[in-house]
């Protein structure tokens, strides 16, 4: 049990009670808690835990090559140590301040890891123990560099609409909001050259492409962006706006959640269960991609009509 100080230590180390997803507040969040209080009292950074998180997340990627549910299920396990790790960081630079942006793309690139190695275990375990696949690995391989395209674009697009809903409820300190032009700008200004700082300047133009991508995904949001620029240059968006826009956007978050870790595991450990990992695929390509396209759509809608409700002057 927790006494009212750690209780307020723990909603600190939340982003929102809106964007959290349901799974997380009740199992991931307590315990990534618990690490990230282990951490501080010895002096761990947030991005030293991220490290720790992708080689548990490679490892468990690693067992699920083999056709042996016990393997898989240590694997599993890893990967809730991994995630519960990943949960950490974030909160442990929550309640320490310790913010960085190489700390934000390291995070990003730690799923990635996890999720480039699972689907090389699937893919190889899928040649080499499934008659199918193993007389026809095009096929495998096909559906695992499609899915892996969608994968990238489910994932960064439900980011980018959570740290959006963010940046109106909390404002820009609450939020890992970014523009592409911002990035560029602060890239060309900071001197980091490919001579001098080959891995931040790769991490950082990895990011900025990452970016540029959402931002070519959502042009009615880049819309809505640039009117409230123009409008409030100051950046004092009213709070009258941001209460519509967080009211609207609210119902949407469970679309972000649904593209996140959780959904996505229970998805990944039930084809394992039954011994067909392919089926993962199936279900990215398919039921994923329908949300994700469902949830563009629903966002978009909405920043056109808050965008145009700004040009008539209601706020």
């Amino acid at each position: 049990m927790m006494n009212q100080s750690q209780k307020e230590d723990y909603q600190r180390s939340l982003k929102s009670l809106d964007t959290e997803e349901g799974i997380d507040l009740a199992f991931y969040r307590p315990i990534g808690y618990r690490w990230a209080l282990l951490a501080a009292r010895f002096g761990i950074s947030p991005n030293a835990i991220t490290i720790a998180a992708i080689f548990l997340g490679i490892g468990a990627g690693i067992l699920f090559y083999f056709p042996d549910l016990w393997l898989n299920v240590i694997g599993m396990l890893l990967l809730v140590w991994a995630n519960s790790f990943d949960s950490a960081d974030g909160q442990l630079a929550r309640l320490t301040k310790q913010y960085s942006r190489i700390g934000r793309i390291l995070d990003g690139l730690c799923g990635d890891f996890w999720f480039v190695t699972i689907y090389l275990a699937i893919v190889f375990r899928e040649i080499d123990f499934s008659c199918f696949f193993g007389a026809h690995p095009w096929v495998i391989w096909a559906m695992a560099c499609v899915t892996g395209i969608c994968h990238t674009k489910q994932a960064a697009m439900a980011d980018y609409y959570r740290q959006f809903h963010l940046y109106f409820l909390k404002g820009e300190e609450g939020s890992e909001l970014d523009s592409a032009a911002q990035l560029e700008r602060q890239l060309s200004e900071s001197g980091v050259t490919w001579q001098n700082h080959f891995w931040k300047r790769l991490t950082m133009g990895i990011y900025l492409s990452y970016t540029r991508q959402q931002e070519a995904t959502s042009p009615a949001m880049q819309a809505l962006r640039e009117e409230l620029r123009h409008r409030f240059p100051s950046g004092n968006i009213p709070q009258s706006f941001r209460d519509d826009f967080r009211r609207e956007s609210l119902p949407l978050m469970k679309y972000t959640n649904i593209l996140s870790f959780n959904w996505r595991t229970i998805t990944l450990f039930t084809t394992l269960f039954i011994g067909q990992p392919w089926l993962y695929f199936v279900a990215e390509l398919t039921i994923f991609n329908a949300i994700l396209i469902y949830m563009i759509m629903r966002h978009e809608r909405l920043c056109r009509r808050l965008t145009l409700k700004l040009q008539d002057g209601c706020y």
